[in-house]
Protein backbone atom coordinates (compact mmCIF):
# COMPACT_ATOMS: atom_id res chain seq x y z
CA UNK A 1 0.00 0.00 0.00
CA UNK A 2 1.21 3.45 -1.34
CA UNK A 3 1.40 6.19 1.77
CA UNK A 4 0.63 9.74 0.12
CA UNK A 5 3.41 12.37 1.31
CA UNK A 6 1.69 14.82 4.01
CA UNK A 7 1.61 18.37 3.75
CA UNK A 8 4.10 20.65 5.33
CA UNK A 9 3.00 23.39 7.83
CA UNK A 10 4.95 26.74 8.42
CA UNK A 11 4.58 28.71 11.41
CA UNK A 12 4.75 32.29 11.02
CA UNK A 13 5.31 35.24 13.42
CA UNK A 14 6.47 38.10 12.18
CA UNK A 15 7.05 39.29 8.42
CA UNK A 16 6.29 35.54 7.16
CA UNK A 17 2.52 36.33 8.04
CA UNK A 18 2.00 39.20 5.90
CA UNK A 19 4.71 38.55 3.20
CA UNK A 20 5.16 35.01 3.10
CA UNK A 21 6.85 34.57 -0.36
CA UNK A 22 6.19 30.76 -0.96
CA UNK A 23 3.59 29.11 -2.23
CA UNK A 24 0.93 27.63 -0.04
CA UNK A 25 -3.03 25.71 0.18
CA UNK A 26 -3.81 27.70 2.96
CA UNK A 27 -3.44 29.87 5.96
CA UNK A 28 -5.16 29.57 9.45
CA UNK A 29 -4.90 31.40 12.53
CA UNK A 30 -2.47 29.43 15.06
CA UNK A 31 -0.76 29.47 18.48
CA UNK A 32 2.96 28.16 19.33
CA UNK A 33 3.05 27.68 23.39
CA UNK A 34 6.30 27.43 24.82
CA UNK A 35 8.09 30.32 22.87
CA UNK A 36 7.06 33.99 22.59
CA UNK A 37 7.58 37.29 19.79
CA UNK A 38 10.72 38.97 20.83
CA UNK A 39 13.27 42.14 19.14
CA UNK A 40 15.95 39.66 20.51
CA UNK A 41 18.22 39.22 17.35
CA UNK A 42 20.75 41.83 16.76
CA UNK A 43 20.62 43.56 13.31
CA UNK A 44 24.03 44.59 11.65
CA UNK A 45 22.48 44.54 7.84
CA UNK A 46 19.07 44.61 7.47
CA UNK A 47 17.97 46.93 10.13
CA UNK A 48 21.50 48.21 11.79
CA UNK A 49 25.11 48.45 11.21
CA UNK A 50 28.14 47.09 12.86
CA UNK A 51 28.44 50.89 14.38
CA UNK A 52 24.70 51.26 15.40
CA UNK A 53 23.12 48.04 15.90
CA UNK A 54 19.60 47.45 15.31
CA UNK A 55 17.02 44.69 16.78
CA UNK A 56 14.80 42.17 14.96
CA UNK A 57 12.16 39.79 15.85
CA UNK A 58 12.55 36.01 16.99
CA UNK A 59 10.87 33.24 18.76
CA UNK A 60 12.63 32.93 22.46
CA UNK A 61 11.88 30.64 24.93
CA UNK A 62 8.67 31.19 27.40
CA UNK A 63 5.66 32.15 26.73
CA UNK A 64 2.93 31.47 23.90
CA UNK A 65 2.81 33.62 20.64
CA UNK A 66 -0.02 34.04 17.96
CA UNK A 67 0.72 33.80 14.47
CA UNK A 68 0.33 32.45 11.24
CA UNK A 69 -0.01 28.82 10.23
CA UNK A 70 0.85 27.91 6.74
CA UNK A 71 -0.38 24.55 4.96
CA UNK A 72 1.85 23.74 1.82
CA UNK A 73 0.98 20.81 -0.72
CA UNK A 74 3.58 17.91 -1.12
CA UNK A 75 4.04 19.03 -4.64
CA UNK A 76 5.08 22.75 -3.18
CA UNK A 77 6.75 21.49 -0.52
CA UNK A 78 10.66 21.51 -1.39
CA UNK A 79 10.18 25.20 -3.49
CA UNK A 80 8.72 26.25 -0.07
CA UNK A 81 11.27 24.95 2.22
CA UNK A 82 14.17 25.64 -0.34
CA UNK A 83 12.93 29.70 -0.42
CA UNK A 84 12.56 29.33 3.57
CA UNK A 85 15.80 28.29 4.14
CA UNK A 86 17.50 30.89 2.12
CA UNK A 87 15.15 34.10 3.58
CA UNK A 88 15.87 32.74 7.11
CA UNK A 89 19.16 30.76 7.43
CA UNK A 90 21.45 33.12 6.37
CA UNK A 91 23.95 33.94 9.26
CA UNK A 92 22.69 30.85 11.70
CA UNK A 93 20.70 33.83 13.93
CA UNK A 94 17.60 31.42 13.53
CA UNK A 95 17.27 28.04 14.08
CA UNK A 96 14.54 25.46 12.25
CA UNK A 97 12.81 23.40 14.26
CA UNK A 98 8.91 21.09 14.05
CA UNK A 99 6.90 22.40 16.66
CA UNK A 100 3.25 21.79 17.64
CA UNK A 101 1.02 24.57 17.22
CA UNK A 102 -2.70 24.90 17.79
CA UNK A 103 -4.07 25.47 14.16
CA UNK A 104 -7.31 27.22 14.24
CA UNK A 105 -10.65 25.30 12.24
CA UNK A 106 -14.01 26.24 11.35
CA UNK A 107 -16.32 27.77 13.77
CA UNK A 108 -17.60 25.47 16.52
CA UNK A 109 -14.30 23.36 16.10
CA UNK A 110 -11.58 23.11 18.51
CA UNK A 111 -8.08 24.18 17.69
CA UNK A 112 -6.22 21.36 15.85
CA UNK A 113 -2.42 20.55 16.96
CA UNK A 114 -0.39 20.04 13.83
CA UNK A 115 3.85 20.34 13.25
CA UNK A 116 4.86 23.37 12.22
CA UNK A 117 8.05 24.22 11.05
CA UNK A 118 9.64 27.92 12.25
CA UNK A 119 12.49 29.66 12.94
CA UNK A 120 13.49 30.06 16.72
CA UNK A 121 16.31 31.85 17.79
CA UNK A 122 19.54 30.72 18.07
CA UNK A 123 20.65 31.55 21.60
CA UNK A 124 24.16 30.79 21.27
CA UNK A 125 24.73 32.75 18.23
CA UNK A 126 26.47 36.34 18.93
CA UNK A 127 23.53 38.05 17.51
CA UNK A 128 21.38 36.69 20.20
CA UNK A 129 20.35 39.88 22.36
CA UNK A 130 18.47 38.14 25.18
CA UNK A 131 15.76 40.08 26.58
CA UNK A 132 16.89 44.37 27.14
CA UNK A 133 15.25 46.27 29.01
CA UNK A 134 12.33 48.45 27.19
CA UNK A 135 14.38 51.71 27.29
CA UNK A 136 17.71 49.52 25.84
CA UNK A 137 15.50 48.03 22.86
CA UNK A 138 14.01 51.70 22.24
CA UNK A 139 17.50 53.31 22.20
CA UNK A 140 18.79 50.43 19.63
CA UNK A 141 15.41 50.38 17.26
CA UNK A 142 15.67 54.13 16.81
CA UNK A 143 18.48 54.44 16.07
CA UNK A 144 19.79 52.18 13.50
CA UNK A 145 18.95 52.17 9.90
CA UNK A 146 20.63 49.02 7.35
CA UNK A 147 20.14 48.02 3.73
CA UNK A 148 16.45 47.23 4.21
CA UNK A 149 15.58 50.78 6.00
CA UNK A 150 15.17 52.49 9.37
CA UNK A 151 14.97 49.94 12.52
CA UNK A 152 12.23 52.69 13.01
CA UNK A 153 9.64 51.58 10.63
CA UNK A 154 10.35 47.84 10.66
CA UNK A 155 9.36 47.87 14.42
CA UNK A 156 5.72 50.21 13.68
CA UNK A 157 4.94 48.09 10.62
CA UNK A 158 5.61 44.97 12.99
CA UNK A 159 2.80 46.44 15.31
CA UNK A 160 0.65 47.99 12.60
CA UNK A 161 0.31 44.34 10.79
CA UNK A 162 -0.06 42.62 14.35
CA UNK A 163 -2.80 45.07 15.24
CA UNK A 164 -4.83 44.15 11.13
CA UNK A 165 -4.69 40.67 11.81
CA UNK A 166 -5.91 41.26 15.42
CA UNK A 167 -2.72 39.89 17.18
CA UNK A 168 -2.36 41.42 20.59
CA UNK A 169 1.49 42.37 22.15
CA UNK A 170 1.46 44.66 24.97
CA UNK A 171 5.50 44.64 25.54
CA UNK A 172 5.38 45.60 21.71
CA UNK A 173 2.46 48.40 22.93
CA UNK A 174 4.53 49.49 26.15
CA UNK A 175 8.10 49.69 23.90
CA UNK A 176 6.23 52.53 21.24
CA UNK A 177 5.05 54.39 24.56
CA UNK A 178 8.42 54.46 25.79
CA UNK A 179 9.87 55.79 22.25
CA UNK A 180 7.42 58.60 22.51
CA UNK A 181 4.85 59.91 20.63
CA UNK A 182 6.94 61.11 17.60
CA UNK A 183 7.47 57.77 16.60
CA UNK A 184 4.23 57.10 16.06
CA UNK A 185 3.44 60.87 14.18
CA UNK A 186 6.69 59.89 11.86
CA UNK A 187 5.22 56.83 10.93
CA UNK A 188 1.54 57.89 10.58
CA UNK A 189 2.67 61.06 7.58
CA UNK A 190 1.37 60.77 4.71
CA UNK A 191 3.34 60.65 1.03
CA UNK A 192 5.71 58.95 -1.08
CA UNK A 193 9.26 59.39 -0.86
CA UNK A 194 11.72 58.91 1.47
CA UNK A 195 10.77 57.07 4.87
CA UNK A 196 9.73 59.75 7.46
CA UNK A 197 11.71 57.87 10.16
CA UNK A 198 14.75 58.80 8.25
CA UNK A 199 14.81 62.51 9.97
CA UNK A 200 14.07 60.99 13.46
CA UNK A 201 16.46 58.22 12.76
CA UNK A 202 19.53 60.03 12.18
CA UNK A 203 18.46 62.66 15.02
CA UNK A 204 18.38 60.32 17.24
CA UNK A 205 21.78 58.14 16.12
CA UNK A 206 23.78 60.99 16.86
CA UNK A 207 23.23 60.70 20.80
CA UNK A 208 25.95 57.99 21.90
CA UNK A 209 25.21 54.65 23.65
CA UNK A 210 28.01 51.98 24.19
CA UNK A 211 27.80 49.58 20.92
CA UNK A 212 26.79 45.90 22.14
CA UNK A 213 30.13 43.57 22.87
CA UNK A 214 28.31 40.68 21.67
CA UNK A 215 27.99 42.41 17.80
CA UNK A 216 31.38 44.42 17.86
CA UNK A 217 32.87 41.09 18.14
CA UNK A 218 30.40 38.93 16.08
CA UNK A 219 31.92 36.28 13.97
CA UNK A 220 28.06 35.00 11.65
CA UNK A 221 30.36 32.22 10.52
CA UNK A 222 30.73 30.92 14.05
CA UNK A 223 28.41 27.29 12.85
CA UNK A 224 30.28 26.18 9.63
CA UNK A 225 33.98 27.12 12.12
CA UNK A 226 32.75 24.38 14.78
CA UNK A 227 32.83 21.96 11.91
Amino acid sequence: MSVEPADTWIFGYGSLMWNPGFPFAEARPARLTGYHRAFCIYSIHYRGSQRQPGLVLGLDRGGVCDGIAFRVSPERQQEALAYLRRRELIYGVYREVLVPVDVARDQGQAPATVWALTYIAERAHPAYSGCLPLTREAQLIRRSAGRGGTNLDYFLSTLRHLRELGIKEPRLDRLLTVMGALAARGASTPGGGASPTSALTRAWSSRGIATPRTVRDNRFGYRAKRG
